[in-house]
């Protein structure tokens, strides 16, 4: 890692396959006396396994010492299948948010052009910030507000958005994220939006902004979103939201752009695919980095905020991270590394509970209105 090359990005190393030399066509490693035979060891990296590491372990689970049992062979076999097919998954995992990432910020890139404004007098043109949206920017999850609009625009019904708010719930309450809630509600969605113009959710998201969301953003992270655009800065939204939400608010708020999720279309249709995959941890870090390399951005002058610990590799990326209504496992690595933190939520036990502002709020609510009710039966 540490001979790796470094840009304007600051200490996070440049990966992008551009910018590796290209191979000299004359170069005879016989007469290199420097050269090296590749030892085909595991790349640590990639995830991927050296040919002569594959074939090792599997001349030692094949050849059974003397005294193995059938059951003992077999119980080797099947330990060490796992743990090849694990590296496998985790790698092309790896590579489905690294091809959300390249997505999501050439989706914001495009977005930027299309608008051609130039940049204002005293800009900070290496500078940016970072803003994650659910929880952070807007309170509970903006997917939700957004499936409540389209259902009250008849897109799908309101049995489809009680499965997703169940999943938040679930995800507020344990801290946690379900792979198969998330792999279900991503299934879900793409299947209603198959076959759709990509211009009809654009225009239904402006209407659904204006009346499920608005009232929702934090006025405190709003302030900070303002503070950085006063200071000439760029500022962007990093959401696992779909890219079209994501930008009708960062429009609505009057901020650069978004980095969102990114849904394959063909001649404005959406086939029902995403591009690599939900935006989401690693692929977030990728996404800023790969916007940064584009926009000349110095990382280590700009900031990321997040809610949640599941952002600490977009936070990690940048000189400066904040925590904003931090989960539990944030605020300790905020404690630890020295992040500054914000807690903008008035329900602070509902906030020590995991549990969702609002549900807290309505119960709160529900409560002094019985008791007002008993006061005037009395």
């Amino acid at each position: 890692m540490s001979d790796e090359p470094k840009g304007p990005q600051g200490d996070f190393p440049i990966r992008d396959r551009d910018l590796d030399p290209e191979p000299d066509p004359n170069y005879d490693p016989g007469t290199d006396p420097e050269y090296e035979p590749d030892s085909g060891d595991a790349d640590d990296e990639s995830g991927r396994l050296g040919d002569d590491v594959v074939e090792n372990a599997v001349v030692e689970v094949i050849e059974e010492p003397d005294g193995d049992t059938d059951v003992e062979f077999d119980r080797r076999v099947r330990e060490w299948v796992s743990s090849a097919s694990g590296r496998f998954r985790q790698t092309a995992a790896e590579l489905r948010q690294n091809l959300a990432g390249e997505a999501a910020a050439k989706a914001a890139l495009e977005s930027l052009a299309a608008r051609s404004t130039p940049p204002p007098d005293g800009a900070d043109l290496t500078a940016a910030a970072f803003f994650d949206v659910d929880n952070t920017l807007v309170q509970g999850a903006s997917i939700v507000h957004f499936a409540r609009g389209l259902a009250a625009h008849k897109y799908f019904s309101y049995s489809d958005v009680a499965s997703a708010l169940w999943a938040q719930i679930k995800f507020r309450i344990t801290g946690k994220e379900n792979a198969d809630d998330v792999a279900e509600g991503r299934d879900k969605a793409l299947s209603f939006i198959a076959g759709r113009p990509t211009a009809e959710l654009v225009e239904l998201g402006e209407q659904i902004f204006d009346e499920y969301i608005a009232d929702k953003i934090w006025p405190g992270t709003r302030a900070l979103t303002q503070r950085h655009l006063d200071a000439g800065q760029q500022v962007w939204l990093v959401t696992a939201t779909p890219v079209e939400l994501a930008q009708t608010i960062a429009k609505r708020l009057g901020l650069t752009g978004a980095l969102g999720t990114v849904a394959e279309s063909e001649d404005g249709i959406f086939t029902g695919r995403l591009v690599g995959d939900v935006l989401h941890g690693l692929g977030k870090a990728h996404a800023v980095r790969s916007l940064a390399i584009r926009e000349g951005l110095n990382l280590q002058r700009c900031t990321a905020y997040s809610d949640s610990h599941n952002d600490v590799p977009m936070l990690s990326l940048v000189g400066t991270a904040v925590a904003i209504n931090p989960d539990s496992d944030l605020r300790e690595v905020a404690k630890v590394r020295g992040w500054e933190s914000y807690d903008f939520r008035t329900a602070r036990k509902a906030a020590k509970y995991g549990v969702p502002t609002a549900i807290a709020v309505g119960a709160v609510t529900g409560g002094a209105a019985a008791v007002l009710r008993r006061g005037r039966k009395g």
